[in-house]
């Protein structure tokens, strides 16, 4: 059974006070056999905000009052394995297969029955997950960041392998079980100073998050800690993500990439499966990611594996964190493509 539970907080998230997590209105309900922590803002049309890793709900503190007060209701969870959402010790628990589960249940717990679902980075995954599974809910998606391929014809470490030519990417690096966890969590706050930096666009030259490491370094080496952190990341923010990591730890999150075959292996019947459905890509022209050939190739072809694409956008400076780099420009995007849903597809919104 599915059962919300709501915290009372003001209803009006203003942005001077979005850095204060107390401002939102926290809620818990029971889905798919966990217990979910999600911000409830808002009335109108179900708008779902899935962060990315190392992130958590928190990433979206910015864009939640500018979407509620435009007039729609915005969900925003921890998904499983972050935050206050309860942490599955099995592996098995993060394919996303799951994390879909969790979002029909949301939903359900909700009493919604449609929803725009964004999607950042991992969240870029699991939305992209949701609307291939279940259209029906799901209708319309957009990513940020990270342009989700469709299904692979190999396993997808098989894939990285030939990928990386010998060095190690961070998704082959996060398959080994405890090690990178331990490094991630000797010490948070460094580890998240330089991960939210160094992926940023406010990062330059050897700053710069390598991609690539070789065989025998630690994880971290791929980052560096600035000595100042750049005005669109505040000491209260970075205070709460390195607060909550240092409660919950990083295994969780890491999970879901030691899920990566698990999906593959569970999923022929998505062979040829494309997104249908009215879609927008927001991404940064400052991405360290768009410097692997691969991804950019991606990125660049984004039309053939999302047919409802309606556009693209690369914003100028910007890295992998664009809604906590240049939250006013996402907002602006945001907005712009829910506002266009409204009177040429009715039908796509509750």
């Amino acid at each position: 059974m599915n059962a919300a539970t709501h915290i009372d907080q003001p209803n009006a998230v203003s942005q001077v006070d979005a850095d204060n997590p107390d401002t939102f209105n926290h809620c818990f309900a029971e889905v798919n056999g966990i217990r979910m922590h999600y911000v409830d803002e808002g009335q109108g049309p179900l708008v779902i905000l899935l962060h990315g890793f190392p992130y958590l709900w928190y990433m979206w503190r910015r864009q939640i009052g500018a979407l509620a007060d435009a007039g729609y209701r915005v969900v925003v969870p921890d998904q499983r394995g972050f935050g206050q959402t309860d942490r599955p010790a099995s592996i098995e628990a993060y394919d996303l297969n799951q994390a879909v589960g969790d979002m029909v249940g949301l939903m359900a717990a909700l009493g919604e029955t449609s929803a725009v679902i964004v999607g950042h980075d991992l969240g870029a995954w699991v939305a992209q997950a949701a609307v291939t599974r279940r259209p029906d809910l799901f209708k319309s998606l957009v990513m940020l960041n990270t342009p989700v391929p469709p299904r692979g014809k190999v396993k997808p470490t098989v894939g990285l392998k030939a990928m990386a030519k010998g060095r190690v990417f961070h998704h082959l690096y996060f398959q080994q079980v405890g090690k990178p966890d331990r490094e991630l969590a000797s010490d948070p706050r460094k580890t998240l100073r330089s991960i939210y930096y160094s992926v940023s666009g406010s990062a330059v030259g050897a700053e710069r998050w390598r991609l690539f490491i070789e065989p025998g370094e630690p994880i971290l080496n791929a980052f560096t800690e600035p000595k100042a952190f750049p005005s669109w990341l505040s000491a209260r923010a970075l205070d709460y993500y390195v607060d909550e990591y240092t409660r919950t730890g990083f295994t969780g999150a890491l999970n879901y990439y030691r899920c990566h075959d698990r999906n593959w292996e569970g999923t022929p019947f998505l062979a040829g499966a494309v997104v249908r459905q009215p879609s927008m890509f927001i991404g940064g022209a400052a991405d360290p990611s768009l410097e692997q050939v691969e991804v950019r190739a991606l990125y660049d072809q984004l039309e053939a594996c999302i047919p409802g694409l309606r556009k693209k956008v690369l914003l100028p400076g910007v890295g992998h964190s664009a809604a906590e780099e240049r939250p006013d420009q996402v907002n602006e995007l945001l907005l712009e493509f829910l506002e266009q849903l409204a009177p040429a597809d009715a039908a796509l919104l509750p």
